[in-house]
């Protein structure tokens, strides 16, 4: 082989052995991943809690009867305006006939009762009339014929509250079935022909109508128990309502339960606001609601996405990399303060200026997605 020909091939070799190794030097001196960064800005953080539930009249009157019977008529219908004393039904009574036989009998015992203390009394009377039976004797026998009297009208008023439903003529005061309260019939859950009884020391009676004054609404809802340390008493609420997407209302909080109730694991503190309505919107009694509670706010403070932030393995204290050179970052703790669940407030350990290492993917905002 010419020796010109066996040194190019060894020349050449050493070139791209050469060739390479730069090219595997250059390779490994670069870094493997390239991060972005991003800076800070400040904005409002506000922190507030979103409570679910419902709007509902501050009080329900239950209307109930006086006495079991048969409802016979009603007069008005749901959602008619009522006002104290209005008519809404008449009940028909239907005497139980065991209960009628009975109060009968003892009718007609009384009247047995009253002829012969009426006969002893009048023989009596004119014999002491005459002077032959002392005062003494002749009260004892008047007060007989006085009580057999009583008797008498008690059990004829027993007969008649069976049989009509009342003591007088007429049952008016007790079949009619009067609103107790001014407002809004939201409910009658019975109809003409229904049975219905009184409410007694050992049921809670058939209910007629239920009756609500619609201009005191209330929002009632449930805080989870992580929340409601955060809630105060007169804390403002802005109420929204699924079936009116376009107006909101505002509301105060004028309780917080003592105690909670466990719910499918949680525990839950019922929650009420006093509702300020307007004129211009008709609120249903039951519609479906959400209460905005604002626990925090602060303006114009220096804000970082809380996807950003990483925490220490062993002090579990937040941190970001602040960028020092190119691709080159240092750790830095910082202090925080209000978030709203997306950014955080930053109270001291970078400033406006830092550029923030993004070390994790982050998720584009609603207004990046439009512009896309």
């Amino acid at each position: 082989m010419n020796k010109y020909v066996k040194y190019g091939l060894i020349g050449l070799v050493c070139i791209g052995i050469l060739g390479a190794t730069v090219i595997f030097l250059k390779k490994n001196s670069e870094p493997l991943k390239l991060y972005e960064t991003a800076e800070l800005e400040k904005q409002d953080i506000v922190n507030k809690v979103i409570v679910t539930g419902k709007v509902i009249p501050e009080d329900e009157i239950n209307i109930k009867p006086q006495i079991p019977g048969i409802i016979d008529e009603i007069f008005l219908e749901e959602g008619e305006e009522v006002k104290e004393g209005d008519l809404i039904a008449t009940i028909k009574v239907v005497p139980n006939e065991q209960s009628l036989a009975s109060a009968r009998g003892r009718v007609k015992t009384a009247e047995v009762n009253l002829s012969n203390a009426k006969i002893e009394y009048d023989r009596n009377k004119a014999i002491f009339d005459k002077g032959v039976i002392s005062s003494q004797d002749f009260n004892q026998i008047k007060l007989t014929y006085d009580r057999a009297v009583l008797e008498l009208e008690n059990a004829r008023n027993d007969y008649q509250i069976i049989r009509v439903g009342s003591t007088g003529g007429s049952a008016a005061a007790n079949t009619n079935i009067r609103s107790t309260v001014a407002g809004t019939i939201l409910e009658i859950p019975v109809k003409e022909g229904d049975q219905v009884i009184e409410s007694n020391s050992f049921n809670e009676g058939t209910t007629i109508a239920t009756i609500a004054d619609m201009q005191k609404l209330i929002f009632e809802g449930e805080v989870d128990e992580a929340e409601v340390g955060k809630l105060k008493l007169g804390m403002p609420l802005q109420i929204s309502m699924g079936a009116l997407e376009k107006s909101e209302f505002g509301a105060k909080l004028k309780f917080i339960a003592p105690k909670g109730i466990e719910e499918e694991g949680a525990v839950q503190f019922k929650i009420e606001g006093d509702l300020v309505l307007n004129d211009s919107t008709y609120v249903r009694a039951g519609y479906s609601a959400n209460a905005s509670i604002v626990l925090d706010e602060k303006k114009d403070v220096l804000a970082i996405k809380e996807a950003l932030l990483q925490f220490d393995k062993e002090t579990e204290k937040p941190y970001v990399e602040v960028e020092t050179g190119e691709n080159e970052f240092e750790k830095r703790e910082l202090e925080l303060g209000v978030s709203d669940g997306i950014n955080v407030e930053v109270l001291s350990g970078i400033t406006e200026d830092d550029k923030i290492k993004i070390w994790n993917e982050l998720e584009k905002s609603d207004n990046e997605n439009s512009d896309d």
